[in-house]
């Protein structure tokens, strides 16, 4: 039987950078990874062979959109969530707790659990922190993510801390019901909450590495909060973590981000930006983003990014790519999500070979260098 395990293969000699594999039961992770956001169990605008050719090593379910639709006992039926949507590679399940929060306006949260109305039908319904854990164990996720409470920003200090201890409690009773119900060597990771209020921070990482969990994961971040203060405290929470466990930092999509946070020893990430922003037509590319509908791109022979190998930019011109984008065609998202994905899966690729040979501070510095005169050029 596979024991799920983190090993470090390579760290970085300038940085908390870290090049690792996190072993599931449906095959290893080589981290720094970025998860694709496949909510209802598909990468919008992609079959799951091109998420694959992109080079997706696992992507992200939200356990929340599926209990809705189709329902835990159809998925279950069928097999499970890998044979469901016959996906192979890992699969990371959030508990859906944000789309809790923010689709139901009037959910209730108490110390028992949330009480919310399906944003599709209006039907009530009462999780407890051990069902979010069933859900998830009966989809047969590799990794899964307890409820927690997360707080906006900016949040008052008392409301934070009830989140926070919350969480923790939600956290113990989740820990429990896995240890006893887990099958084929599933992963749970715990999820930090606190805000901007390092001591509370602090509080809810004492409170998670005592349960010892498979990962950790740092939430409630990225929410308009200064990026000096959100950079200043995930490189606190990495220094408090359990280094031979993996760090994951919950929906950050940009790469300046990506980037600050690898420096500081985070090895996982989500986010729907690429994918989102592909079917919106920005596109991401070495010198900057690009904007497909815009006007002078009409007669532009060149690809997306000349410097890029997909298949997107092997085949197609920035002129044909405006013209889909315009006409609204189908097409139009599924070359762009291509691209889009393909861009930050090697951006990815070159990060993790970038601290196996020593030159992780080279690549961060470049990027970021050709990123502030992208910014320059913008605002020109």
């Amino acid at each position: 039987m596979l024991m799920a395990s983190f090993e470090i293969l390579a760290q970085d000699k300038d940085s908390q950078a870290r090049s690792g594999v996190i072993s599931t039961p449906h095959g290893k992770i080589h981290t720094p990874a970025f998860a694709p956001v496949g909510s209802q169990g598909t990468v919008k605008a992609l079959t799951h062979a091109l998420v694959k050719e992109v080079g997706a090593q696992l992507i992200l379910v939200n356990a929340y959109h599926l209990f809705l639709r189709p329902g835990l006992e159809i998925i279950s039926q069928l097999g499970g969530i890998h044979k469901f949507i016959s996906w192979p590679k890992p699969i990371l399940s959030d508990s859906g707790g944000f789309q809790i929060y923010s689709l139901s306006p009037l959910a209730r949260v108490h110390d028992e659990g949330v009480a919310f109305a399906s944003h599709l039908d209006g039907t009530k319904f009462f999780l407890t922190p051990e069902e979010v854990i069933n859900i998830q164990i009966t989809l047969g996720s590799d990794i899964i993510m307890p409820l927690d409470h997360f707080t906006p920003y900016p949040s008052s200090y008392e409301q934070t801390k009830s989140a926070t201890f919350r969480t923790s409690s939600w956290a113990e009773k989740s820990r429990h019901y896995f240890q006893t119900h887990q099958k084929t060597n599933q992963l749970l990771f715990g999820i930090c909450q606190g805000g901007t209020y390092w001591d509370l921070r602090q509080k809810s990482l004492e409170d998670l590495t005592k349960l010892d969990f498979d990962g950790y994961a740092l939430g409630g971040l990225g929410l308009g909060e200064p990026k000096s203060l959100f950079f200043e405290i995930v490189e606190k929470s990495t220094s408090l973590l359990p280094p031979d466990k993996p760090r994951y930092l919950m929906g950050i999509g940009y790469l300046e981000d990506i980037f600050e946070a690898v420096a500081r020893g985070v090895d996982l990430f989500d986010c729907v930006l690429p994918t989102r922003n592909a079917r919106n037509g920005t596109l991401f590319t070495s010198t900057g983003k690009l904007s497909i509908k815009n006007a002078k791109y009409m007669k532009d022979e060149r690809p997306i990014d000349e410097n890029c190998s997909c298949y997107t930019c092997q085949h197609f011109s920035r002129a044909y790519l405006r013209h889909l984008f315009e006409r609204n065609e189908i097409t139009s998202a599924i070359l762009n999500t291509i691209h889009n994905l393909h861009f930050y899966l090697d951006i990815f690729r070159k990060i993790r070979q970038s601290i196996h040979s020593n030159s992780f501070k080279k690549l961060k510095e470049d990027f970021l260098k050709r990123r502030i005169k992208d910014n320059q050029n913008d605002a020109n």
